[in-house]
C-alpha cells in the first residue's frame, strides 16, 4: 500500500517487514523504542497491549510484528498520532488503534479497558526551565515531562494493566532507581532488567526494566548489550538483538 506522505515526511524501515512515516519537524523514533519492544514479553494470540507515550507508533509497530494481539498506542500529540494512525495504515496491521489522549486522563482505563501488557518510552528529562527548553514544542514533549511526570505515567501504566500482567519500560540508567521505586509505590514488582552500552568502556545509557503487577519479588539482570565496537559499527550482538533474530 503506497503511503500517505504529508510535506517533509519520509519512509523508514524499522525491520520486520514494517516501515514507519517519520519527519524531521518532530521527534524520531531512537534505538531505545525498538529495544523495548524486542525486550518485553508479548501475549502472542491472546489479551492485549497498551502503548503509553506511543510518539509516531514504533513499538506498537515492532510489538505487532511479535504478536496478533490488539495494540493501543496511546499519544498525546496530534501531529504524531497521525503519523502512527497512516503507518499503521500502510503497514497493514489493522491490529493496531491509536488514540489521541492524556496518559493523565483519569477516564483512560474506562475508554480502552485493561491490558495483559502496558509499554512505554517516556520521556527521559524532568521539565527544564523555559531557557532549557528546545525550540520545538514537538522535541520538548518528546525529551521532557511537559505532560505528565515518571511517576503520572506509572501510575497510568499500574491502572491500565491487568492484574499479573507485565508493564515494560526503557529509561536512562541513571533513574533506575526512581524507577524501581516508583513501580513498586504502584504495586508492580520489578521482574526483569537489561543495560545498554553505546561502547565498550562507556557508561551505560538504556535501561530496560519490566515488571509485573502485584507480582513476587526478584529481578533477573539480563546479560548487557553494547551497541557499537570500537570502529563504530554495530556489534553483531546488537544487530541480531535488533532485528529480532
Amino acid at each position: 500500500m503506497k503511503a500517505e506522505l504529508l510535506e517533509g515526511e519520509r519512509l523508514d524501515y524499522i525491520g520486520g517487514g514494517r516501515h514507519i512515516i517519520q519527519s524531521s519537524q518532530v521527534f524520531a523514533f531512537s534505538l531505545d523504542a525498538v529495544l523495548l519492544a524486542r525486550f518485553t514479553y508479548v501475549p502472542l494470540t491472546k489479551g492485549s497491549i497498551i502503548d503509553l507515550c506511543s510518539g509516531n507508533g514504533v513499538i506498537p509497530l515492532v510489538l505487532s510484528a511479535r504478536s496478533s494481539v490488539p495494540i493501543t498506542g496511546v499519544e498525546i500529540q496530534p501531529k504524531l498520532a497521525d503519523m502512527a494512525v497512516r503507518s499503521a495504515v500502510y503497514n497493514q496491521t489493522p491490529q493496531i488503534s491509536i488514540m489521541e489522549d492524556d496518559v493523565r486522563n483519569p477516564e483512560l482505563s474506562k475508554k480502552i479497558g485493561q491490558a495483559d501488557l502496558v509499554t512505554c518510552n517516556p520521556p527521559y528529562f524532568s521539565t527544564p526551565s523555559e531557557g532549557e527548553k528546545n525550540r520545538s514544542p514537538y522535541f520538548t514533549s518528546a525529551r521532557h515531562e511537559e505532560h505528565g511526570t515518571l511517576e503520572d505515567i506509572i501510575s497510568a501504566a499500574s491502572g491500565l494493566v491487568k492484574q499479573k500482567g507485565k508493564v515494560s519500560m526503557v529509561l536512562r540508567p541513571e533513574r533506575m532507581v526512581e524507577l524501581l521505586t516508583t513501580f513498586r509505590k504502584y504495586r508492580i514488582e520489578p521482574k526483569r532488567m537489561k543495560i545498554i552500552y553505546p561502547k565498550a568502556g562507556k557508561d551505560a545509557n538504556i535501561l530496560l526494566t519490566e515488571g509485573i503487577k502485584d507480582g513476587k519479588p526478584g529481578l533477573t539482570c539480563h546479560p548487557p548489550l553494547t551497541v557499537y565496537d570500537a570502529k563504530g559499527n554495530y556489534t553483531e550482538e546488537f544487530k541480531s538483538y535488533y532485528e529480532g533474530r
